[in-house]
């Protein structure tokens, strides 16, 4: 394995080496047919959402056959989202879609209209058709324990409730043996998790708008330490490999694990998915109350978001933009500027409803484009004290969400730097998920966390709980959220950073910017 590099006393660096042998946590599973895995699930009769393609001529590329044309949209709860192919098409003929193994592909966790992840509704939909039989339910980790009773339709349902209720896997991984800390107790409900092997419920990350990730997984673990890139932090000899490298990685380790197919994949095989992974920019591109996200001058939606640049620390909020020199702005989703006249004022208006809208709708679809601009300014430029997050360069940080989410347009971190910010604190604990106790060898402290996260690759002690920052366009497509999939919905995200930075929103405020998060 190989080693972190030291950390400077001035910044607190996330520097993630990572083993060629971690089992991939986001990518298996499923049938060459798409998102609802190997057994093909009547939409209409499951309630799963199907995919609306838009009609047009689909192109193609030589040796395809089987493409949807470049823009799909998906419906959801809040409208409808957009995934963009860069490349002219979805082409379902690439091997992102061919089933491995035990029977699943990558696109059996990542599915088109779940936002490129997979949603508790759709789990459940193949587990009704099923009886719990889709290749999507393995033992290995969809169950809470491989070691549980899968004998009966009941028991499959018992051993995947994680699965079922929350669209979470179990990732295996052990203490290091070389870490700063040991494991000195574990509370897990199913009594299977160990130093050797800790049982670490996670949601799949997105396999959609790759471009504009830095981190590869939430732990990091898929980052890998490269001396002779130029994708380096500032200031520093931590530097890292490309992202073709850390995806090729990742897509092989997926289908060696969590698709059971210890050959992998052949290099043809994995740079053809990495480069239909890279492919893809999804985005919400209708909202229920705000309408088109492209109406009334908005640069909403996934064929807008294709256009944004991206490199390694681009906006830094540490330490600038990496290329230009240029301190970090705040500004760093623009998409809903248009929609900032009159978004404070209390008198009704009609001034952001499209030509076509009717004329007893036009007020009511203002204001709601008028609170989407609102909480895209809450987001940006909303102050907030970063207090005792782990990953931070100062024990309290006077930031807004911009500070973390700093890729233009995009949210994500432009750096491969991962932040502590409590999700896995054992006052969230729920008692379906394990609870462990670390103990530092060196001071006797302990902690407890449901989750070590970057701590499990690197082996320190400040690095328990760190996770990395997730883009955030689409999110509407794919709750529930965080890491452990513990926020059930946008609101409930809203309200955990609220009370974690005791923000002081008020009802209107957590209700703008819960509505600009549903418009990503």
């Amino acid at each position: 394995m190989k080693k972190f590099p030291p950390l400077s006393a001035a910044r607190v660096r996330a520097a993630t080496a990572l083993s060629l042998a971690a089992i991939l946590a986001a990518c298996g599973g499923g049938s060459a047919g798409g998102s609802a895995g190997a057994s093909t699930v009547d939409a209409a009769a499951t309630g799963a959402i199907a995919p609306a393609t838009a009609t047009a001529t689909a192109p193609t590329s030589p040796g395809s056959t089987a493409v949807q044309f470049a823009s799909v949209l998906s419906s959801n709860a809040s409208g409808q989202s957009e995934t963009f192919s860069s490349a002219g098409f979805i082409d379902h003929t690439n091997p992102f879609f061919k089933p491995f193994g035990n029977g699943r592909s990558c696109a059996s966790c990542h599915g088109e209209a779940e936002g490129w992840s997979v949603t508790p509704a759709s789990v459940l939909a193949r587990f009704t058709q099923s009886s719990g039989n889709d290749p999507l339910f393995t033992g290995s980790d969809g169950a809470n324990s491989p070691l549980a009773d899968l004998s009966t339709a009941d028991a499959r349902r018992a051993a995947w409730n994680l699965l079922l209720a929350r669209g979470l896997f179990r990732i295996g991984l052990p203490v290091p043996t070389n870490a700063e800390y040991d494991l000195a107790a574990v509370d897990d409900p199913y009594g299977y998790a160990s130093s050797k092997d800790l049982s670490l419920f996670r949601r799949p990350l997105p396999t959609t708008n790759l471009r504009f990730s830095a981190a590869v997984m939430w732990d990091g673990r898929e980052t890998y330490l490269d001396p002779a890139s130029h994708l380096c932090f500032a200031g520093s000899t931590s530097c890292y490999a490309s992202s073709d490298i850390n995806y090729g990685n990742q897509a092989n380790h997926a289908v060696q694990g969590h698709a059971q197919f210890p050959a992998g994949l052949s290099d043809a095989d994995r740079n053809a998915i990495v480069a239909f992974e890279q492919s893809l920019f999804s985005a919400q591109i209708f909202d229920n109350a705000a309408g088109s996200l492209t109406g009334a001058g908005a640069s909403g939606g996934a064929t807008s978001l294709a256009k944004q640049t991206f490199y390694f620390g681009i906006n830094d909020s540490s330490d600038g933009d990496y290329q230009t020199h240029a301190a970090f702005s705040n500004q760093v989703i623009r998409a809903f500027d248009a929609w900032s006249a009159g978004a404070n004022s209390t008198a009704p208006s009609t001034a952001l409803a499209d030509a076509d809208t009717p004329p007893a709708n036009a007020a009511a679809l203002t204001a709601a484009r008028q609170s989407v601009a609102r909480g895209q300014a809450i987001f940006n430029g909303r102050p907030i004290f970063i207090d005792n997050v782990a990953g931070m360069p100062a024990a309290s940080v006077r930031g807004s969400c911009a500070t973390c989410h700093d890729t233009p347009n995009a949210g994500s971190r432009s750096t491969p730097l991962l932040f502590n910010i409590g999700v896995d604190a054992a006052v969230r604990r729920s008692a379906d998920v394990p609870l462990y106790t670390l103990r530092n060898k060196t001071s006797g402290a302990t902690v407890q966390t449901t989750d070590p996260g970057l701590a499990l690759v690197s082996g320190r002690w400040q690095d328990i709980g760190r996770f990395k920052t997730p883009a955030l366009r689409g999110l509407a497509a794919r709750a529930p959220y965080f890491h452990d999939g513990s926020a059930q919905d946008l609101a409930a995200v809203v309200a955990f950073y609220n009370e974690r930075f005791k923000i002081g929103f008020t009802p209107q405020e957590a209700a703008d910017l819960t509505a600009f998060l549903r418009s990503l």
